[in-house]
């Protein structure tokens, strides 16, 4: 190689490393800027998604799984007039955001007929020229801003505390949702069952024993537009009267219980510290499991006439009792018992109080193995702490029906059956079930379809008139 060409070699080594420096920066800064320029779109979703809107409120939830959402803005159109219902911007990207507008506020002035509702979300992409990624949804709509009617047919003059009362009711037929309120429980009502006619309503619902008695029974009705009509139910409470009791806890019995927890961590500690881990966190889990399953019923009803309760037996706890838990003559927790301990002798055949379906046939923690029945409109029964089951889940099941034993499983001190009636996962007072008279009075006639005075008066005739004496003169 010359002289010369030598040199020129070496004045172009810094030119070649310096465009490889550019050439590596410029990739670099494309890889890390990818993701910048994302093309998928934000993602909308509407609750409720329905063709009308009315003074109720809608969840708007947008999601974006790329750059996050910069903006979302919300409008209504009604006879070339856009009204805003939302709008916002995001000083930081968001992976998701949901907006909840009350209606009624942004409805006033506005009537009633066609719309159009527009939604728009963008995300903060680069692409599209820095204006990142945008999706649009429009929807045709109408605007419905009248309740429902509803119309009490039949009622109950009186509901025990901690029990269940009835009632018969049609509502207009763009109704969606209707049944009872009362403090944060609800009570569906269940069309198709009262005879003659198909088209009214029936609600089993409870005054539950945990709700103040100066609480408000309301039936509500709500149709598709999410507008909303209430009616207060007016009937006489009686109050019964629940007892508290002291539970002493053994060494012994403390340790039985302590393979309930499935975590070998939470075994650890004191006996007053592992009781209380069953007796609250434990207790709460199955109490909850409990509720999911007993809030899903069949919408017929599948008993007939009084319930049982086993035969042969005796009551040893009653339903709502208030219990403390003692140790070392210390009190360290309390917990309500939600139904009936019934004792027999071990192992006695435990029998379906009534006809209907098995929900639930395996372990359930506290309450040791365990048989949940459907009985249809809300109405559930329980059977714990079996030694054995006899059923599976979906049998059908006839009255007095052997389902299992009697035993000593989960947080039972003896053997014995808890029995519980649960109505839309609600622990009620599970005598009423089995009085004739009640459920003759209270629920026979409804389901027959009469009134409510039609009932009040053949009651009336069937209550024994006291002897008047004749005054003489």
């Amino acid at each position: 190689m010359s002289t010369l060409e030598s040199g020129s070699t070496k004045k172009r080594l810094p030119l070649i490393i310096v465009l490889l420096l550019v050439v590596v920066g410029l990739l670099g800064g494309a890889y890390y800027m990818a993701p910048r320029f994302e093309q998928e779109a934000p993602q909308i979703k509407l609750t409720p998604d329905t063709g009308s809107l009315g003074l109720g409120s809608i969840e708007i939830g947008v999601t974006d799984r790329g750059a996050g959402l910069k903006s979302v803005a919300a409008t209504l159109t009604v006879g070339g007039t856009v009204h805003a219902l939302a709008s916002e911007q995001f000083p930081q990207p968001l992976p998701e955001k949901k907006i909840t507008v009350a209606l009624s506020s942004k409805l006033t002035g506005i009537k009633e007929g066609p719309a159009v509702l527009r939604i728009s979300a963008r995300d903060d992409s680069l692409w599209n020229f820095f204006k990142g990624n945008e999706t649009v949804v429009e929807k045709s709509i109408s605007i419905d801003m009248t309740p429902p009617t509803v119309e009490l047919i039949a009622d109950d003059r009186y509901v025990n505390f901690g029990g269940v009362g009835v009632i018969v009711y049609k509502s207009t037929p763009d109704t969606v949702t209707s049944g009872v309120r009362i403090g944060g429980y609800f009570f569906p009502g269940f069309p198709g069952q009262v005879k003659v006619h198909p088209d009214h309503f029936i609600a089993l619902f409870a005054h539950p024993h945990n709700v103040p008695a100066d609480a408000k029974a309301v039936l509500v009705a709500t149709d598709q537009a999410g507008n909303t009509r209430e009616m207060p139910l007016v009937y006489e409470l009686k109050n019964v009267k629940y007892k508290k009791s002291t539970i002493p806890l053994s060494d012994n019995f403390l340790q039985k219980i302590t393979p309930l927890l499935s975590d070998v961590g939470a075994r650890q500690g004191t006996p007053k510290e592992v009781f209380i881990r069953i007796n609250k966190g434990l207790r709460k889990e199955n109490e909850d499991k409990i509720i999911a399953i007993t809030r899903k019923s069949t919408a017929s009803i599948l008993w007939k006439g009084a319930f049982s309760q086993l035969s042969n037996s005796k009551v040893e706890a009653n339903f709502a009792d208030e219990r403390t838990y003692t140790y070392d003559n210390e009190p360290i927790d309390t917990a309500f018992h939600l139904g009936y301990d019934l004792s027999v002798t071990k192992h006695y055949p435990v029998e379906a109080a009534n006809s209907g379906n098995v929900a639930y046939a395996d372990d359930l923690g506290i309450y040791g193995n365990v048989v949940i029945l459907d009985h249809g409109l809300g109405l559930f029964t329980l059977y714990g702490h079996l030694s054995s089951i006899d059923v599976k889940v979906g049998d059908s099941i006839t009255p007095r029906q052997i389902i299992g034993k009697t035993g000593e499983t989960g947080l039972a001190g003896g053997d014995h059956l808890h029995y519980g009636v649960y109505l839309n996962g609600v622990a009620v007072l599970p005598v009423e079930w089995w009085d004739q008279k009640w459920i003759t009075d209270n629920i026979e006639p409804k389901l027959e379809g009469k009134t409510g005075e039609a009932i009040a008066e053949s009651q009336q005739s069937k209550a024994p008139r006291k002897a008047v004496r004749k005054r003489r003169r």
